[in-house]
């Protein structure tokens, strides 16, 4: 079996999701090949387990100060050659595309017939899981941004319906260290975030961000460019998480037992949804704006037990190579069944 494997490249959390697939794929001696897009070739990073990885422009989004600017992310993808990346990418050689809501691979696949299979958040979000923004335009977002046969969705909870668990692979708990904070809000003005975090100086913050503030920033916030390593050891040590609503971010913080604090990226639709899922399973704190309130609670907030989610990865490629593809529920049961859920989590099923 040869599989093009197509991955959405504008947030990390779709990349980390492949790496844990490019590892599985390897130990079964599976044939793959990456391609990524909707990142700037230069802006990818860690990207040694991917081999001769290709990049597409494919399609983005423009943010500004935490939000979505709806007419500069028109503009951005009205100019970008999606259509001619769609009709140049030959797919003759390969038996299967997996698709993490990338545009180009997905809209190949099925004009050359190509059986396409998606592995994303984005997939269970088509069953009634906790939503909040609902729209038809997100709906028709959701259906035809990246196009697929079998839509294999994954979430911190099943709600009843055939998904996967998160795929999570995390560095072993450091212990609670409860005045240690890793910050990661990639999409806030790096000032803002100083602001936000300088009246709590009994706290170390460990901010992760592109750029540095242009007004400096107190002595108890260390600030990092994106390093995944350090990343992972400041998530192991820390007592919590403040970060965007994105699902991987989430998803490491429950396996680790960390308490979470989200502030969404306003005008994106899956990071809405996820503070909705999030807020029913009172699995965080969330908040609209960096708000210095929200921010006193949760630094006093317990943590919570951490929730031990399966190897997906292995078991994904397994039920893969034998080839039933229309037919997850077993897998899916098979998968949560190893899960232990939190007491107040399996009255929401």
């Amino acid at each position: 079996m040869k599989i093009l494997y197509g991955v959405q490249g504008t947030g990390n959390g779709h990349i980390s999701r492949a790496r844990l697939m490019s590892k599985a794929l390897k130990q079964h001696n599976i044939d793959v090949d990456f391609l990524f897009s909707g990142r700037t070739p230069q802006y990818y990073f860690d990207m040694q387990c991917f081999g001769d990885y290709q990049t597409r422009a494919g399609m983005t989004f423009v943010t500004k100060n935490g939000r979505v600017n709806t007419v500069k992310t028109a503009r951005y993808n009205l100019q970008t050659p999606i259509l001619s990346e769609i009709k140049q990418l030959d797919l003759s050689g390969y038996d299967l595309v997996l698709n993490d809501f990338e545009p180009v691979s997905a809209w190949a696949a099925k004009q050359q017939r190509v059986p396409s299979i998606a592995i994303s958040h984005q997939a269970a979000l088509q069953y009634p899981v906790p939503k909040q923004g609902h729209s038809w335009f997100n709906e028709f977002l959701l259906k035809h941004f990246a196009p697929v046969d079998i839509a294999l969705g994954c979430h911190w909870h099943h709600f009843g319906f055939p998904i996967l668990p998160p795929f999570v692979e995390v560095s072993p708990n450091g212990g609670d260290h409860s005045h240690q904070i890793l910050v990661y809000l990639p999409f806030e003005d790096a000032d803002s975030i100083a602001a936000f975090l300088a009246p709590f100086d009994q706290y170390h913050f460990f901010v992760y961000h592109s750029t540095q503030p242009l007004q400096g920033f107190a002595g108890h916030i260390h600030w990092h460019g994106f390093d995944r390593e350090g990343f992972k050891q400041h998530m192991a040590h820390c007592g919590g998480v403040i970060g965007n609503a994105g699902f991987e971010l989430a998803s490491e913080a429950m396996t680790l037992g960390k308490k979470l604090l989200v502030k969404p990226l306003l005008g994106q639709f899956e990071q809405s949804a996820n503070v909705a899922a999030l807020q029913l399973l009172a699995a965080a704190e969330s908040m609209q704006t960096l708000d210095f309130g929200v921010l006193k609670r949760w630094l006093k907030s317990p943590s919570p037990k951490p929730i031990a989610y399966p190897q997906v990865g292995d078991a994904l490629v397994e039920w893969l190579k034998m080839g039933d593809w229309h037919q997850p529920q077993d897998l899916c049961q098979h998968l949560w069944s190893q899960v232990e859920l939190p007491e107040n989590w399996r009255k929401r099923q």
